[in-house]
């Protein structure tokens, strides 16, 4: 069955030849971006020579068509890796630090994970985020498991149940595959690493939603790319309040691209831009949440368990109506579980049938 057709006339094996081969090639690229920087000085000239590998960055995931392999690899290679490699050029974010090694640079280059500071940690103003238990994974497992039998009845659920479904399934998914590659990571180097969620339910408004539990390592990035700069550039003809929060919505439409063209890797067909409405409409109203507080200022307190409902139930209708219909005209469910389906039948060969 390892042989049997992927999708769209790509098999299995193919699949994972190309995938070896992208990931060696980003290895490579990395590898020169690291001896570059030693002898090139920060700023432009350095940028210029990155330049080649971040045009191929962005052109290495065409070449793989699955939902997992190929949409990691293009969120890890194209967009994390590439802004990382711009800050770079300016000896600004995670790859700055001149105690890295060629390997432990190659690992926070392409890969989402953070190293824990705990010198820095202590002289923060929010708390560090902390590994989470194995416990918590084995949860995401069984849920995975429990979505492979649940989807044999979609055709008898109501289609909001049914987006909620979807909604768990990404979530889960995600935080399985980041807690993964941050797990191989941490073994293999021996690093201490922040997790990239932060129990997301709990969320308490949406800048606690997306600037301290969804995706850490994203915001993480997109601050010193986006924010900062805007924020710099901006406070020196505008007030620095409304300067903030412009910076916060530019932040929120460079992510919007950017998720358009994971979306295009998914589905190779002209962008519909229906996912940048989802996250301009998030940063408008993030930037109308952040001026509230600002004008309010403490005065007026809402219980907890209110504000993360309306947080929750907040996101989870704007997904319905503009994350969500991106992913069902990917067919993403369908693709996910078979190639679920193919590995497990692979798998069950090279146990019963032997190596």
């Amino acid at each position: 069955m390892a042989q049997e057709i992927y999708y769209e006339g790509y098999t299995l094996d193919g699949e994972f030849t190309r995938f070896i081969k992208v990931w060696i090639s980003v290895f490579l690229s990395l590898s020169y971006s690291f001896a570059v920087a030693k002898l090139i000085p920060k700023g432009i000239l350095r940028l210029v020579s990155f330049l080649p590998i971040i045009s191929l960055f962005f052109f290495l995931p065409l070449n793989l068509h699955s939902m997992h392999l190929g949409g990691t690899s293009a969120f890890f290679i194209a967009w994390l890796a590439n802004f990382k490699l711009i800050l770079y050029a300016f000896n600004t974010g995670p790859l700055s630090d001149q105690s890295l090694s060629l390997p432990k640079f190659l690992a926070v280059a392409c890969f989402p994970i953070k190293i824990q500071n705990q010198t820095n940690s202590k002289q923060q103003q929010q708390p560090m985020t902390v590994q989470k238990p194995v416990w918590s994974y084995a949860i995401k497992v069984l849920v995975m498991v429990s979505l492979t039998w649940i989807y044999r009845f979609t055709d008898r659920m109501h289609p909001n149940l049914l987006r909620i479904v979807y909604l768990v399934h990404i979530y889960s998914m995600l935080e399985l595959i980041l807690g993964m590659v941050a797990s191989l990571v941490q073994i293999c180097l021996g690093l201490e690493l922040e997790a990239q969620f932060n129990e997301p339910y709990l969320s308490t408004s949406l800048q606690d939603f997306w600037g301290r539990r969804w995706n850490i390592m994203v915001s993480g990035i997109l601050r010193p790319t986006v924010y900062d700069p805007c924020l710099r550039i901006l406070a020196t003809i505008l007030d620095r309040k409304v300067a903030a929060m412009v910076g916060v919505f530019a932040t929120f439409v460079v992510s919007g691209i950017m998720h358009e063209l994971i979306f295009f890797y998914f589905r190779r067909s002209k962008p519909t831009w229906v996912v940048m409405w989802f996250f301009v409409f998030h940063g408008f109203c993030l930037s109308a949440e952040i001026a509230v507080k600002k004008a309010v200022n403490g005065r007026f307190r809402v219980a907890k368990m209110v504000v993360r409902a309306v947080t929750v139930v907040f996101v989870m209708v704007t997904g319905f109506w503009w994350f969500l219909p991106e992913l069902l005209r990917c067919h993403a469910e369908e693709r996910s579980f078979t190639e679920y389906r193919i590995l497990g039948e692979m798998v069950n060969g090279l146990v019963f049938n032997g190596f």
